[in-house]
């Protein structure tokens, strides 16, 4: 079973998948930031984001769950809404 949730900040796709045979990965403008390959434990991924002043912004996703997988995300430690996909 394949996750998916997306969001567009400030210009940029950010993206989350998570599926049993590959994992959680992260990806900004469909670069591969941060994977994991968690199948017990909450997942936890980082990356950066530059924004168009050239200011670089931390990106933190937490994957939690198991029958019923949900995402959260913060850029610069502020709550970002995301959109499930899939």
């Amino acid at each position: 079973m394949k996750s998916e949730w997306a969001t567009n900040y400030e210009g940029s796709e950010i993206k989350v998948t998570n599926s049993w045979f590959s994992g959680e990965k992260l990806f900004v403008n469909n670069e591969l930031q941060d994977e994991q390959l968690n199948f017990i434990t909450p997942s936890q991924m980082t990356g950066k984001l530059i924004a168009k002043n050239g200011e670089q912004m931390d990106i933190k996703t937490n994957l939690s769950g198991f029958f019923r997988v949900s995402c959260r995300m913060f850029i610069n430690n502020k709550k970002v809404e995301l959109q499930q996909i899939k």
